[in-house]
Protein backbone atom coordinates (compact mmCIF):
# COMPACT_ATOMS: atom_id res chain seq x y z
CA UNK A 1 0.00 0.00 0.00
CA UNK A 2 1.35 3.41 -1.02
CA UNK A 3 1.92 5.72 1.95
CA UNK A 4 -0.13 8.53 0.39
CA UNK A 5 -3.16 6.26 -0.09
CA UNK A 6 -6.32 8.09 0.99
CA UNK A 7 -7.89 5.93 3.68
CA UNK A 8 -11.27 6.42 5.36
CA UNK A 9 -11.63 4.81 8.79
CA UNK A 10 -15.36 4.66 9.52
CA UNK A 11 -15.84 4.49 13.28
CA UNK A 12 -12.45 5.93 14.24
CA UNK A 13 -13.67 6.89 17.72
CA UNK A 14 -14.56 3.31 18.62
CA UNK A 15 -12.15 0.77 20.04
CA UNK A 16 -11.35 -1.00 16.76
CA UNK A 17 -11.39 2.10 14.56
CA UNK A 18 -9.12 4.05 16.90
CA UNK A 19 -6.67 1.13 17.04
CA UNK A 20 -6.60 0.91 13.22
CA UNK A 21 -6.05 4.68 13.05
CA UNK A 22 -3.12 4.43 15.50
CA UNK A 23 -1.61 1.49 13.64
CA UNK A 24 -1.87 3.18 10.23
CA UNK A 25 -0.25 6.31 11.64
CA UNK A 26 2.59 4.26 13.13
CA UNK A 27 3.17 2.67 9.70
CA UNK A 28 3.53 6.07 8.08
CA UNK A 29 0.09 6.58 6.52
CA UNK A 30 -0.92 10.20 6.99
CA UNK A 31 -3.71 10.72 4.45
CA UNK A 32 -6.41 9.31 6.74
CA UNK A 33 -10.02 10.53 6.66
CA UNK A 34 -12.16 10.49 9.79
CA UNK A 35 -15.57 11.86 10.70
CA UNK A 36 -17.33 11.91 14.05
CA UNK A 37 -21.00 10.94 14.28
CA UNK A 38 -21.91 14.64 14.62
CA UNK A 39 -20.03 15.37 11.39
CA UNK A 40 -21.37 12.37 9.44
CA UNK A 41 -24.35 10.20 10.39
CA UNK A 42 -23.65 6.90 8.63
CA UNK A 43 -27.32 5.86 8.92
CA UNK A 44 -28.21 8.86 6.72
CA UNK A 45 -27.98 7.87 3.05
CA UNK A 46 -27.81 11.43 1.75
CA UNK A 47 -24.99 12.43 4.08
CA UNK A 48 -22.97 9.32 3.26
CA UNK A 49 -23.47 9.82 -0.48
CA UNK A 50 -22.26 13.42 -0.28
CA UNK A 51 -19.23 12.41 1.77
CA UNK A 52 -18.04 9.76 -0.69
CA UNK A 53 -18.73 11.92 -3.71
CA UNK A 54 -16.69 14.73 -2.19
CA UNK A 55 -13.78 12.82 -0.63
CA UNK A 56 -13.41 9.77 -2.93
CA UNK A 57 -11.14 7.70 -0.65
CA UNK A 58 -8.96 4.92 -2.06
CA UNK A 59 -9.64 2.52 0.81
CA UNK A 60 -12.28 2.11 3.51
CA UNK A 61 -12.09 0.35 6.87
CA UNK A 62 -15.71 -0.12 7.93
CA UNK A 63 -15.54 -0.42 11.72
CA UNK A 64 -18.53 1.77 12.59
CA UNK A 65 -21.35 -0.16 14.26
CA UNK A 66 -23.81 -0.13 17.12
CA UNK A 67 -22.35 -2.59 19.63
CA UNK A 68 -23.07 -3.79 23.15
CA UNK A 69 -23.22 -6.75 25.49
CA UNK A 70 -26.01 -9.23 26.23
CA UNK A 71 -28.14 -6.70 28.15
CA UNK A 72 -27.97 -4.08 25.38
CA UNK A 73 -28.71 -6.61 22.62
CA UNK A 74 -31.73 -7.95 24.51
CA UNK A 75 -33.05 -4.49 25.39
CA UNK A 76 -32.58 -2.70 22.05
CA UNK A 77 -32.91 -5.36 19.31
CA UNK A 78 -34.63 -3.01 16.83
CA UNK A 79 -31.87 -0.42 17.14
CA UNK A 80 -29.16 -3.05 16.75
CA UNK A 81 -30.51 -4.50 13.53
CA UNK A 82 -31.70 -1.22 11.97
CA UNK A 83 -28.67 0.95 12.66
CA UNK A 84 -26.14 -1.69 11.64
CA UNK A 85 -27.98 -2.54 8.42
CA UNK A 86 -28.20 1.14 7.51
CA UNK A 87 -24.52 1.82 8.24
CA UNK A 88 -23.34 -1.16 6.19
CA UNK A 89 -25.67 -0.52 3.27
CA UNK A 90 -24.91 3.18 3.04
CA UNK A 91 -21.14 2.89 3.34
CA UNK A 92 -20.62 -0.14 1.09
CA UNK A 93 -22.97 1.04 -1.66
CA UNK A 94 -21.72 4.62 -1.72
CA UNK A 95 -18.10 3.49 -1.56
CA UNK A 96 -18.76 1.46 -4.70
CA UNK A 97 -20.55 4.37 -6.40
CA UNK A 98 -17.57 6.61 -5.65
CA UNK A 99 -15.15 4.12 -7.22
CA UNK A 100 -13.61 2.73 -4.03
CA UNK A 101 -11.92 -0.53 -4.98
CA UNK A 102 -10.64 -1.64 -1.56
CA UNK A 103 -12.89 -1.97 1.50
CA UNK A 104 -12.63 -4.06 4.63
CA UNK A 105 -15.72 -4.85 6.70
CA UNK A 106 -15.52 -5.79 10.38
CA UNK A 107 -17.87 -8.67 11.21
CA UNK A 108 -18.42 -10.44 14.53
CA UNK A 109 -18.08 -14.00 15.82
CA UNK A 110 -21.77 -13.90 16.76
CA UNK A 111 -22.52 -14.65 13.07
CA UNK A 112 -21.78 -18.29 13.77
CA UNK A 113 -24.43 -20.78 14.91
CA UNK A 114 -24.54 -22.40 18.33
CA UNK A 115 -22.18 -25.29 17.66
CA UNK A 116 -21.05 -28.16 19.88
CA UNK A 117 -17.62 -28.11 21.53
CA UNK A 118 -15.46 -27.58 18.44
CA UNK A 119 -13.40 -25.01 16.60
CA UNK A 120 -15.58 -22.77 14.41
CA UNK A 121 -14.40 -22.60 10.82
CA UNK A 122 -15.34 -19.88 8.33
CA UNK A 123 -17.75 -22.18 6.47
CA UNK A 124 -19.94 -22.53 9.58
CA UNK A 125 -21.75 -19.26 8.81
CA UNK A 126 -25.42 -19.87 7.89
CA UNK A 127 -25.13 -23.55 8.81
CA UNK A 128 -27.43 -23.22 11.84
CA UNK A 129 -29.30 -20.92 14.20
CA UNK A 130 -27.38 -18.10 15.87
CA UNK A 131 -27.62 -17.32 19.58
CA UNK A 132 -31.00 -15.73 20.32
CA UNK A 133 -29.62 -13.08 22.70
CA UNK A 134 -27.85 -11.23 19.88
CA UNK A 135 -29.66 -12.48 16.77
CA UNK A 136 -30.53 -9.00 15.36
CA UNK A 137 -26.89 -7.88 15.55
CA UNK A 138 -25.70 -11.17 14.06
CA UNK A 139 -28.14 -10.95 11.15
CA UNK A 140 -26.93 -7.42 10.40
CA UNK A 141 -23.30 -8.53 10.43
CA UNK A 142 -24.05 -11.47 8.14
CA UNK A 143 -25.74 -9.01 5.78
CA UNK A 144 -22.62 -6.84 5.75
CA UNK A 145 -20.44 -9.81 4.78
CA UNK A 146 -22.88 -10.77 2.03
CA UNK A 147 -22.97 -7.18 0.76
CA UNK A 148 -19.19 -7.30 0.30
CA UNK A 149 -19.36 -10.66 -1.43
CA UNK A 150 -22.22 -9.61 -3.68
CA UNK A 151 -20.48 -6.43 -4.86
CA UNK A 152 -17.34 -8.48 -5.57
CA UNK A 153 -19.28 -11.08 -7.53
CA UNK A 154 -21.09 -8.49 -9.64
CA UNK A 155 -18.47 -5.76 -9.98
CA UNK A 156 -14.99 -7.20 -9.57
CA UNK A 157 -14.41 -7.78 -13.28
CA UNK A 158 -16.00 -4.53 -14.43
CA UNK A 159 -14.92 -2.20 -11.60
CA UNK A 160 -12.04 -3.96 -9.80
CA UNK A 161 -14.11 -4.20 -6.61
CA UNK A 162 -12.19 -5.97 -3.81
CA UNK A 163 -14.25 -5.87 -0.61
CA UNK A 164 -13.12 -8.14 2.23
CA UNK A 165 -14.47 -9.16 5.63
CA UNK A 166 -12.84 -10.30 8.86
CA UNK A 167 -14.47 -12.00 11.84
CA UNK A 168 -12.78 -10.99 15.09
CA UNK A 169 -13.22 -12.92 18.27
CA UNK A 170 -14.07 -10.98 21.46
CA UNK A 171 -11.91 -7.85 21.65
CA UNK A 172 -10.59 -5.85 24.57
CA UNK A 173 -8.12 -3.06 25.26
CA UNK A 174 -7.79 0.74 25.28
CA UNK A 175 -10.80 2.65 23.98
CA UNK A 176 -13.42 0.16 25.15
CA UNK A 177 -16.87 1.10 26.45
CA UNK A 178 -17.19 0.81 30.25
CA UNK A 179 -20.92 1.46 30.43
CA UNK A 180 -22.47 -0.16 33.51
CA UNK A 181 -25.06 -2.11 31.47
CA UNK A 182 -24.16 -1.89 27.76
CA UNK A 183 -20.51 -2.97 27.82
CA UNK A 184 -18.89 -6.31 26.98
CA UNK A 185 -17.60 -8.71 29.59
CA UNK A 186 -14.01 -7.51 30.14
CA UNK A 187 -14.74 -3.76 30.53
CA UNK A 188 -17.82 -4.59 32.60
CA UNK A 189 -15.76 -6.76 34.96
CA UNK A 190 -12.94 -4.22 35.17
CA UNK A 191 -15.38 -1.50 36.19
CA UNK A 192 -17.23 -3.70 38.68
CA UNK A 193 -14.12 -5.09 40.34
CA UNK A 194 -12.34 -1.73 40.46
CA UNK A 195 -15.36 -0.01 42.02
CA UNK A 196 -15.73 -2.85 44.53
CA UNK A 197 -12.09 -2.39 45.51
CA UNK A 198 -12.44 1.39 45.93
CA UNK A 199 -15.71 1.05 47.88
CA UNK A 200 -14.38 -1.94 49.87
CA UNK A 201 -17.39 -4.07 48.94
CA UNK A 202 -17.39 -7.69 50.14
CA UNK A 203 -18.37 -9.20 46.79
CA UNK A 204 -18.79 -8.65 43.05
CA UNK A 205 -21.79 -10.22 41.33
CA UNK A 206 -21.17 -11.49 37.78
CA UNK A 207 -23.96 -12.26 35.31
CA UNK A 208 -24.58 -15.93 34.57
CA UNK A 209 -22.92 -19.09 35.83
CA UNK A 210 -19.32 -18.25 34.97
CA UNK A 211 -19.07 -21.44 32.88
CA UNK A 212 -19.19 -19.97 29.35
CA UNK A 213 -15.81 -19.89 27.67
CA UNK A 214 -14.65 -17.00 25.51
CA UNK A 215 -11.69 -16.28 23.26
CA UNK A 216 -10.15 -12.82 23.54
CA UNK A 217 -7.74 -10.85 21.35
CA UNK A 218 -6.03 -7.63 22.44
CA UNK A 219 -7.07 -4.69 20.27
CA UNK A 220 -3.59 -3.81 18.98
CA UNK A 221 -3.16 -7.39 17.78
CA UNK A 222 -6.51 -7.12 16.05
CA UNK A 223 -5.70 -3.85 14.27
CA UNK A 224 -2.49 -5.37 12.93
CA UNK A 225 -4.45 -8.40 11.66
CA UNK A 226 -7.10 -6.25 9.96
CA UNK A 227 -4.51 -4.14 8.13
CA UNK A 228 -2.66 -7.35 7.20
CA UNK A 229 -5.81 -8.79 5.59
CA UNK A 230 -6.58 -5.54 3.76
CA UNK A 231 -3.11 -5.57 2.19
CA UNK A 232 -2.86 -9.23 1.25
CA UNK A 233 -2.16 -9.70 -2.44
CA UNK A 234 -5.45 -10.33 -4.24
CA UNK A 235 -4.20 -13.57 -5.78
CA UNK A 236 -3.19 -14.87 -2.34
CA UNK A 237 -6.47 -13.77 -0.76
CA UNK A 238 -8.53 -15.33 -3.56
CA UNK A 239 -6.56 -18.59 -3.38
CA UNK A 240 -7.58 -19.11 0.25
CA UNK A 241 -11.19 -17.87 0.13
CA UNK A 242 -14.29 -18.50 -1.96
CA UNK A 243 -16.71 -16.10 -3.63
CA UNK A 244 -19.42 -16.85 -1.05
CA UNK A 245 -17.20 -17.79 1.91
CA UNK A 246 -14.76 -14.91 1.73
CA UNK A 247 -14.46 -13.83 5.39
CA UNK A 248 -11.44 -14.65 7.55
CA UNK A 249 -11.48 -15.50 11.27
CA UNK A 250 -9.13 -13.61 13.57
CA UNK A 251 -8.55 -15.20 16.97
CA UNK A 252 -5.79 -16.37 19.29
CA UNK A 253 -6.61 -20.09 19.34
CA UNK A 254 -7.45 -20.54 23.03
CA UNK A 255 -10.25 -19.56 25.39
CA UNK A 256 -10.97 -19.01 29.08
CA UNK A 257 -14.08 -19.36 31.23
CA UNK A 258 -15.77 -16.22 32.55
CA UNK A 259 -15.01 -17.45 36.07
CA UNK A 260 -11.32 -17.81 35.23
CA UNK A 261 -11.35 -14.38 33.60
CA UNK A 262 -12.91 -12.80 36.69
CA UNK A 263 -10.27 -14.40 38.94
CA UNK A 264 -7.47 -13.04 36.72
CA UNK A 265 -8.94 -9.55 36.94
CA UNK A 266 -9.37 -9.79 40.71
CA UNK A 267 -5.63 -10.48 40.94
CA UNK A 268 -4.67 -7.70 38.51
CA UNK A 269 -6.95 -5.11 40.17
CA UNK A 270 -5.91 -6.17 43.67
CA UNK A 271 -9.45 -6.76 44.92
CA UNK A 272 -9.73 -8.82 48.11
CA UNK A 273 -13.46 -9.62 48.09
CA UNK A 274 -15.18 -12.62 46.53
CA UNK A 275 -16.82 -13.26 43.16
CA UNK A 276 -20.38 -14.63 43.04
CA UNK A 277 -22.57 -15.49 40.06
CA UNK A 278 -26.17 -14.48 39.32
CA UNK A 279 -27.68 -17.64 37.85
CA UNK A 280 -30.89 -15.77 36.93
CA UNK A 281 -29.02 -13.93 34.17
CA UNK A 282 -28.37 -15.52 30.74
CA UNK A 283 -25.07 -17.16 29.86
CA UNK A 284 -25.29 -16.81 26.09
CA UNK A 285 -23.36 -19.37 24.02
CA UNK A 286 -21.42 -21.75 26.28
CA UNK A 287 -18.37 -21.83 24.03
CA UNK A 288 -17.25 -19.83 21.01
CA UNK A 289 -13.69 -20.71 19.96
CA UNK A 290 -12.85 -19.94 16.35
CA UNK A 291 -10.50 -21.75 13.99
CA UNK A 292 -7.89 -19.12 13.05
CA UNK A 293 -5.61 -21.43 11.08
CA UNK A 294 -6.35 -19.53 7.84
CA UNK A 295 -5.15 -16.13 9.05
CA UNK A 296 -2.10 -17.77 10.64
CA UNK A 297 -1.26 -19.48 7.34
CA UNK A 298 -1.47 -16.05 5.71
CA UNK A 299 1.20 -14.62 8.00
CA UNK A 300 -0.47 -13.24 11.16
CA UNK A 301 -0.57 -14.59 14.72
CA UNK A 302 -1.66 -12.98 17.99
CA UNK A 303 1.28 -11.86 20.13
CA UNK A 304 -0.23 -10.40 23.35
CA UNK A 305 -1.22 -13.02 25.94
CA UNK A 306 -4.34 -12.52 28.05
CA UNK A 307 -2.62 -11.67 31.34
CA UNK A 308 -0.45 -9.00 29.74
CA UNK A 309 -3.38 -7.64 27.74
CA UNK A 310 -5.62 -7.41 30.81
CA UNK A 311 -2.89 -5.61 32.73
CA UNK A 312 -2.43 -3.11 29.90
CA UNK A 313 -6.20 -2.62 29.70
CA UNK A 314 -6.62 -2.04 33.44
CA UNK A 315 -3.72 0.44 33.46
CA UNK A 316 -5.37 2.30 30.57
CA UNK A 317 -8.66 2.32 32.49
CA UNK A 318 -6.94 3.82 35.53
CA UNK A 319 -5.37 6.55 33.43
CA UNK A 320 -8.51 7.43 31.49
CA UNK A 321 -11.50 6.42 33.64
CA UNK A 322 -12.59 10.02 34.15
CA UNK A 323 -13.11 10.51 30.39
CA UNK A 324 -14.26 7.02 29.35
CA UNK A 325 -17.86 6.20 28.48
CA UNK A 326 -19.15 4.67 31.69
CA UNK A 327 -22.64 6.07 32.29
Amino acid sequence: MIKKTKIYVAGHQGMVGSAIFRKLKSLGYNNILTRSHDELDLTNQTQVHKFFESEKPDQVYLCAAKVGGVYANNTFPAEFIYENLMIESNVIHNAWKAGVKKLLFLGSSCIYPKLPDQLIKEDAMLSGQVEATNEPYAIAKIAGIKLCESYNRQYHKSHGTDYRSVIPTSLYGPGDNYHSENSHVIPALIRKIHNAKIQQLPEVVVWGSGRPRREFVYIDDMSAAIIHVMNLDLAQYSEHTEDMISHINIGCGNDVSIEELAKQLVKIVGYEGKITFDLSKPDGVLRKLMDSSLIESLGWKASVNLEDGLTLTYNDYLQNKNVLRSD
